[in-house]
C-alpha cells in the first residue's frame, strides 16, 4: 500500500513539474521549426524545378527564334 501512495505522489510531482495538463499552444521555438521546414521545402522545390524550367524556356526561345525544332530539345 505504501508503494502505491509513493507512486501516486511521484506521478503528481512529475505532472506538476512538466505542467502536462496546461499546454496552451505553440512556442516561438515551434514556430521557428515550422518556418525552417517550410523554407527548406520551398528552396528544394526552386532548386529542383528551376533548372528544368530554365531549360524548357531556353528551348522554347531557340525554337521561336529559328522557327523550327532545335536539336536536343525534347
Amino acid at each position: 500500500m505504501m508503494l502505491i501512495t509513493e507512486m501516486r505522489a511521484a506521478i503528481r510531482w512529475i505532472v506538476a513539474k512538466l505542467d502536462v495538463r496546461n499546454e496552451r499552444g505553440a512556442s516561438a521555438v515551434e514556430y521557428g521549426i515550422m518556418v525552417f521546414l517550410i523554407a527548406t521545402v520551398i528552396i528544394l522545390a526552386v532548386v529542383l524545378l528551376g533548372e528544368r524550367t530554365s531549360t524548357t524556356f531556353s528551348c522554347t526561345a531557340k525554337s521561336v527564334s529559328t522557327k523550327s525544332r532545335v536539336a536536343g530539345c525534347g
